[in-house]
């Protein structure tokens, strides 16, 4: 079957025929791709075209697909058997390895994806502080657990409002949210509500509705006040965890928080995710003490091998390296008129405006742009994430031959001819 074919049929199975929604090309028009295969930086549908892949399954894969070292870690534990429900080495393997990377991680737990991690580091700072309330800021996504799917309300000081149906009211009251890089509205909330406060919650470096880079005073003075009123800080890292340093945007911006959670990378392309930091924290977490939290899949052994055999291979000469290759790229989607493209090491968001730091502030028109941008470059090949609130990924395997490509790609779709 075709594209469009399997496209009809997924419909009859999942809502929209999808099972994560920016999938179905709804933003950008036009019918979804089906992959078959993927390797290096390229995958190829079932209608065998190839595209050059900007997404990159949406972070994890930092070495790009089907690194053999990877495969052959992955194939070899295969034969040890899929899962244990058990205690294994790998776990430790893992976790030593993550604890050398990321020193400030005194303890940490496994679960099976970036919103279990969140909705547990949630949990757990409300059974540590004893309090309710959460706070997270505008334009940052930390997964779809019932807390946090909550937008600004009217005011300051008024409750938040759920950003999606079938979440009540009772439980969206509980999480306030702020405006990013704004230190006055910051300070404000944190005199009437710190005392409050279970925890705050934040990407380092929000890059799930737009690549918002933040002034660092902004991210210094939340971790101040956390500190001051003893609110958990919780960095989420799903993202920016091990891609823009070896140790995060935590140890990129020297500004640590109590809990981080992670997700993507450390699982190598398979679904793992890890909250950890303070032992006195952490240490509230059952079975050693009264939050709960638990998982069947919890520290899988394959995805354990997966995301060890990636972080080994995860160094400074590499991290330097997309470094310089985050700056050649951007700069070739800035030959597009009107494109610029902010980017953090391997990050990259092309958008068509001035520079933003908020959600609040990307225009419309940007995101029309970017969606004539995404339907010219699929027609020749290069597969960017299908929306324009998402960011672009790069891999290791995104070399001097991908992009040549791109950029013959961009010119060909800039010229007057089109083609």
């Amino acid at each position: 079957m075709n594209n469009d074919q399997l496209y009809l049929e997924a419909k009859k199975f999942f809502p929209g025929g999808v099972n994560s929604p920016v999938r179905a090309f709804k933003s950008v028009g036009g019918v979804p791709k089906f992959f078959k295969k993927a390797e290096g930086a390229w995958f190829v549908d079932e209608e065998d075209q190839k595209y050059l892949d900007m997404c990159m399954s949406w972070g994890p894969l930092i070495l790009g697909h089907a690194h053999p070292d990877v495969i052959k870690a992955v194939t070899g534990a295969l034969s040890e058997g899929l899962t244990f429900g058990a205690p294994s080495r790998r776990e430790n393997a893992l976790a030593r390895k993550i604890k050398s990377m990321v020193p400030f991680i005194e303890k940490m737990r496994f679960v099976s994806s970036g919103t279990e991690a969140v909705m547990s580091a949630i949990r757990v700072s409300r059974g540590f502080t004893g309090r309710s309330k959460i706070l997270k800021f505008e334009g940052c996504y930390h997964g779809h657990s019932d807390a946090l799917l909550v937008k600004a309300g009217s005011g300051l000081a008024t409750f938040g409002e759920p950003s999606s149906a079938g979440i009540p009211n009772e439980v969206s009251r509980l999480t306030s949210v702020l405006p990013l890089d704004n230190i006055e509205a910051l300070e404000s909330f944190f005199a009437l509500h710190g005392s409050e406060l279970a925890a705050a919650i934040i990407e380092p470096i929000p890059a799930n509705n737009g690549l918002l880079l933040q002034d660092l005073r902004f991210l210094k003075r939340l971790r101040e006040l956390c500190t001051k009123y003893q609110s958990v800080l919780i960095f989420d890292e799903v993202i920016s965890g091990f891609r823009v340093s070896p140790s995060g945007a935590s140890g990129l911006y020297k500004i640590y928080p109590d809990i981080v959670t992670y997700g993507k990378i450390i699982g190598g392309g398979m679904p793992v995710g890890l909250y950890g930091g303070r032992s006195d924290i952490m240490s509230c977490v059952s079975p050693d003490g009264p939050v709960y939290q638990a998982g069947t899949l919890s520290g899988n052994p394959i995805a354990m091998t997966a995301g060890l055999a990636t972080l080994e291979l995860l160094d400074e000469s590499l991290y330097s390296t997309l470094l310089k290759r985050g700056a050649q790229w951007s700069k070739v989607f800035e030959l597009i008129p009107g494109c610029r493209c902010p980017h953090v090491g391997s990050i990259l968001w092309p958008l068509f405006q001035p520079r933003v730091t908020r959600s609040s502030e990307i225009q419309e028109s940007s995101i029309t742009s970017f969606n004539k941008l995404h339907q010219g470059l699929i027609s020749h090949g290069v597969y960017l994430p299908p929306s324009g609130y998402e960011v672009t990924f790069l891999s290791l395997a995104h070399k001097e031959p991908e992009l040549s490509f791109f950029q013959d790609q961009i010119k060909k779709i800039i010229s007057p001819q089109g083609n």
